[in-house]
């Protein structure tokens, strides 16, 4: 497993399966970068708590709602026209690239928020998952679950 935030969500969207849920949950509402890094502290065995998800969620919604969430507003709204428009697609793609940064980011100020949290104390996975999704206005069970069994191969 990686041990850095970025690395470890880079080759878990890359899993068959995972991106495709990550997609449905985040149209539901769930922060995926919240739930990558809730994967990550539930495989590392960090205990989930309340205290530990509203750290989490405090960095999250506001770098979210402020940075990322515009950025791919507008590479949505521009999706029709650029299809059309070489000039706009290459503008496209770099509101894409900067989208992703956003995320990497948003990943990175997740890992510091958690550095100092214990790791391998029998966390619960399923704990983090629905933790960090609690607050989705649509949730894919079937979608987390596809994730976690991706994620982990159980």
């Amino acid at each position: 497993m990686s041990s850095d935030l970025w690395s470890f969500s880079l080759t878990t969207y890359a899993r068959s399966g995972v991106e495709a849920a990550c997609l449905d949950l985040q149209s539901g509402g769930v922060n995926v970068c919240l739930l990558l890094c809730g994967l990550w502290l539930g495989i590392r065995g960090t205990a989930c708590n309340e205290r530990r998800l509203q750290q989490l969620r405090s960095v999250a919604e506001p770098w979210d709602a402020e940075v990322v969430q515009p950025l791919r507003a507008l590479r949505t709204q521009w999706k029709i026209l650029a299809g059309e428009d070489g000039e706009l697609n290459a503008l496209r793609e770099q509101v894409k690239a900067l989208e992703l940064e956003a995320e990497r980011q948003l990943l990175w100020r997740l890992e510091r928020a958690a550095q100092d949290w214990p790791q391998d104390e029998a966390g619960d996975l399923l704990a983090w998952l629905d933790g960090v999704a609690a607050h989705a206005a649509h949730l894919d069970r079937d979608a987390l679950h596809q994730l976690r069994v991706a994620a982990t191969g159980t």
